[in-house]
């Protein structure tokens, strides 16, 4: 279930954001700012202060407090790709709680539509990461926001482009290591263009088993022994 924020929740932006289409995608925008806090706070700040924001990505050169699940600091980079998307009510309260494996189909799908080598396994691995032959690349943040009549959801996205931190208790790797020259703005396409593919796909929770199969289809550890840390 992605992690709901109290109703007051918002941050005063540092400047007036600035949508823009996105060629060849309906109804998709784009904002960009050179240096932020956090994007998802951002976006929530945004969206608090307009109207009928849905399907926006907000983009960062620099994010300079950037976090990961439970708090955890997020690694931001120049170069780097540092972004979120808000959309308003994806799907009835009930069906929630299956949001996040469309969320991770897309961003693997989007991942492995940039690499030049199709040899290389792009996996999600539980809950919240995307791995390339087992290193991490990317990882996720889905944070939701409970409106007057219905819940909003942020998911934030951080994926390592052209660096990778070095002193982690995982492997991690980026793609330009792997032979991949994708841009940032190369990046937001493609994940622009897979999250509106797979959201039709799920049909706001009617596809449900079809999600499920395409997550089942790139899950890593399926079947594997498990180490979970309390």
């Amino acid at each position: 279930m992605p992690k709901t924020l109290p109703r007051h929740f918002s941050n005063p932006l540092p400047v007036p954001l600035d949508p823009r289409p996105i060629d060849g995608l309906i109804g998709w925008r784009e904002a960009h700012l050179a240096q932020v806090g956090s994007t998802n706070e951002d976006l929530f700040a945004y969206a608090k202060a307009e109207e009928n924001v849905d399907r926006l990505w907000l983009t960062a050169g620099q994010q300079m407090s950037g976090k990961g699940r439970r708090g955890r600091n997020w690694m931001s980079p120049v170069g780097n790709f540092h972004g979120s998307l808000y959309l308003s009510k994806p799907c009835e309260v009930e069906n929630l709680g299956f949001f996040p494996l469309v969320c991770a189909v897309a961003v693997q799908r989007a991942i492995a539509s940039v690499l030049e080598s199709n040899t290389r396994q792009v996996q999600i691995k539980w809950p919240n990461d995307i791995l390339v032959d087992g290193a991490k690349i990317c990882g996720m943040l889905i944070e939701a926001s409970h409106q007057k009549d219905h819940v909003d959801v942020v998911i934030g996205c951080g994926i390592n482009l052209v660096a990778h931190p070095h002193d982690t208790p995982y492997p991690a790797t980026n793609l330009k290591d792997l032979g991949s020259d994708a841009s940032t703005s190369n990046m937001l396409y493609h994940l622009a263009s897979s999250f509106d593919e797979l959201l039709t796909q799920w049909d706001r929770g009617n596809g449900n088993g079809t999600i499920l199969q395409l997550w089942k289809d790139h899950a890593r550890g399926i079947g594997e022994k498990t180490i979970v840390n309390l």
